[in-house]
């Protein structure tokens, strides 16, 4: 990919606390103009990568760049084209949202007053209502509407959703679907929510334990991923047989199978298994799950609570 069609790039970057790695050897490109979707389960490196790019953590290996400029040496002028919305959407209580506005007019020259005030109304809020007021989804929406008022060229948002009923989820989504339309405009958003990854984004990346696992176009991804299931015995020797397996995940007497790239030699290894076997439709959450499910979590929580007296 060219250089100038790229927001963000990692190589090889790897962070360890103490004994610990919370990220090993992670390179991505993230390309300009689209909506990325970082996705991985609690401690899998996502804050921390983020931590990473925008310079607030030093790397132990490896490098990494926001637009161009190296992330533990970002200028005043790159930091004031990249937006930051952190998980938890922390305000001041005592603020009214006038003096948040206020507070980013000083340090961004691009502030769009006029975005701010229409973000505002959008949610709901009163220039003149303090932070500890409103609701946690007006406070989310103050937080966004500081963020998109800077007129960032990059949106960087660590779980934004987390935390918020539906109805101030949707109207985050909305905000930031709206900011996305501008082809010169890149967001990547952390989220544990799949239905926002399948509104908003045209890219996923699936993090776990530190390590990249996928780096797909969204609609490449389900294209490339195949579930079957069995009503048969399975097992590490028939799993053996199965090119490309993901997951095996079982429900009672059947048994779900998630297949990466598969092909006529995979829909034979399945037959030969279980001549029985029916290929199964599979939703974004159960592509994304296979990839992310502990090898030790064997069985189903059904058959679990079943034995329980």
């Amino acid at each position: 990919m060219r250089e100038d069609k790229i927001a963000i790039r990692t190589r090889g970057l790897t962070r360890y606390f103490g004994q610990k790695a919370a990220l090993r050897s992670l390179t991505l490109d993230v390309p300009r103009g689209q909506v990325s979707a970082l996705v991985g389960h609690n401690g899998a490196g996502k804050t921390t990568l983020i931590r990473l790019l925008l310079g607030l953590l030093p790397p132990t290996r490896g490098c990494a760049e926001l637009l161009g400029c190296d992330s533990q040496s970002l200028t005043p002028e790159v930091r004031t084209r990249v937006g930051y919305l952190a998980e938890g959407h922390f305000l001041w209580g005592w603020m009214k949202a006038r003096d948040a506005a206020r507070l980013q007019r000083e340090t961004f020259p691009r502030w769009d007053q006029h975005l701010f005030d229409s973000m505002l109304k959008f949610f709901g809020v009163s220039p003149d209502s303090r932070v500890r007021q409103i609701s946690r989804g007006q406070r989310a929406g103050v937080s966004l509407a500081m963020t998109l008022a800077t007129d960032p060229e990059l949106l960087v948002l660590d779980d934004p959703s987390m935390g918020l009923d539906p109805v101030a989820r949707r109207a985050l989504v909305e905000g930031l679907l709206a900011f996305a339309r501008r082809d010169d405009r890149t967001i990547l958003v952390c989220t544990h929510l799949l239905d926002d990854v399948e509104r908003l984004a045209d890219r996923i990346a699936i993090v776990s334990s530190g390590r990249l696992l996928v780096d797909s176009g969204l609609s490449e991804f389900r294209d490339r991923i195949g579930g079957w299931t069995l009503e048969a015995e399975f097992g590490a020797q028939q799993a053996a047989q199965i090119p490309g397996l993901i997951d095996s995940r079982q429900t009672r007497e059947r048994t779900h199978l998630v297949v990466a790239d598969p092909d006529s030699e995979t829909e034979t290894a399945v037959q030969r298994i279980s001549g029985t076997a029916r290929r199964e439709e599979l939703t974004l959450e159960d592509a994304v799950l296979a990839y992310l499910r502990p090898a030790a979590m064997v069985g189903s929580i059904s058959d679990a609570l079943e034995n329980v007296r």
